[in-house]
């Protein structure tokens, strides 16, 4: 019997073992986490539950309130952070695995760079003081100028971070995206040496206003729940304004070209083709709709790409990954099958500037940006031009 009991045991750990990696690895929420319905407010005798955050769209978070001013964060992947006021006592028999984070949270270590952007929309710029990007990386003028000034210093990629430069100044919490999962033995490394590590999922939500709420939570973590609840009516407001509009009928593709000849494009579930389409245009790449999958992109060939998108009315290049380009003819360089293709017949071929993705904060005017576009109005873009 002792026997059976040990293999028991044994195939137990090995279970949770390769459960625990494989989710890892794949970074895919169980559809019992992502709706987040279900998640266990009963987490210590001595904390009483009180309400939740209210949440018009994100559905990657949770944020549940308990008397004396604790806080628990739940993310969809299944990690837990207790938020801890500033005096108070840790609470005993505690669940298991809920990180701990004790206020007033400072010094923290961003690796998430598209997080910069929701800090500084609540003027919480101070509470960060080392970034995974280097002064000429960050697009984000206040997060750059506060680098040029010392206020926010470089600390190594998220990938290789000067681990004795955080510890040295007391880094209370470090905020990593889910590249984080590639290189596991750095969370282990944070987590070892004391500094608790937050995996932004942001990237995740379905809808664009879902990613932008997540403010809230970034609002709470600094103190500053007043401000991110007005900077996320703010954008909420300008989206309601634009999406009342009709649909045009006009089409649109959204990519890039890899270094390896493939297109990139943004798979019909992500949150910008969804705000091409309250935009009042319609996303022409809709193949993957059944498509289950976390991932936000997906790569195809060339002549894939020229066989679904070669009547797309408009053609916007996304050059945040390998940089803004000028004229049409830098485009077709690219690929010679790109001047067939409708949108660049018409001139109506367009670049989006190279701080897009760093624009958190600013989705209402990247959908202004967008709806200019589709309505012919395009004298004062923004984050999108015309390539000529």
């Amino acid at each position: 019997m002792k026997t059976i009991s040990i293999r028991k045991k044994c195939l137990a750990v090995f279970l949770c073992t390769f459960l625990t990696v494989s989710i890892a690895a794949c970074q895919k929420p169980s559809e019992e986490e992502e709706t987040l319905k279900d998640r266990d407010k009963e987490i210590s005798q001595e904390l009483e539950f009180d309400h939740s955050m209210e949440l018009s769209y994100a559905e990657q978070f949770a944020v549940d309130y308990y008397k004396d001013g604790y806080v628990l964060i739940t993310i969809s992947n299944g990690d837990r952070y207790l938020v801890i006021p500033e005096g108070k006592k840790t609470p005993q028999e505690l669940d298991e695995g809920i990180v701990l984070l004790y206020q007033p949270i400072d010094h923290i270590y961003l690796a998430a760079s598209a997080v910069m952007d929701m800090f500084v929309s609540i003027n919480a710029l101070d509470r960060i003081r080392f970034s995974s990007l280097k002064t000429e990386s960050w697009y984000v003028e206040e997060a750059r100028t506060a680098m040029e000034r010392g206020s926010i210093l470089y600390a190594g990629k998220y990938s290789a971070p000067d681990y004795e430069q955080i510890l040295d100044e007391s880094c209370g919490l470090a905020i990593e995206n889910t590249m984080i999962y590639h290189t596991p033995e750095v969370k282990e490394q944070m987590e070892s040496s004391g500094i608790p590590v937050f995996v932004d999922y942001s990237s995740y939500e379905k809808k664009p206003l879902g990613r932008t709420e997540w403010v809230k939570l970034y609002g709470l973590l600094s103190g500053k729940e007043e401000e991110a609840t007005a900077a996320f009516d703010r954008e909420k407001e300008a989206f309601e304004q634009i999406s009342q509009d009709k649909a045009t009928g006009k089409t649109v593709a959204f990519f890039y070209i890899t270094s390896n000849g493939e297109v990139n494009v943004r798979k019909a579930s992500d949150y910008l083709p969804k705000m091409i389409e309250m935009a009042g245009g319609s996303y022409i790449l809709k193949q993957d709709e059944e498509d289950d999958s976390v991932s936000s992109t997906m790569s195809m060939d060339m002549e894939s790409f020229y066989a679904a998108a070669k009547d797309a009315d408009y053609i916007i290049y996304n050059s945040t990954v390998d940089g803004e380009i000028s004229t049409v003819d830098e485009l077709t360089e690219k690929s010679g099958l790109l001047e067939h293709f409708k949108a660049v017949e018409e001139g109506n071929v367009y670049c989006t500037s190279k701080n897009l993705y760093q624009s958190t904060m600013k989705l209402g005017s990247i959908i202004s940006d967008l709806y200019k576009i589709l309505h012919g109005e395009e004298d004062t873009l923004t984050y999108i031009y015309r390539l000529e």
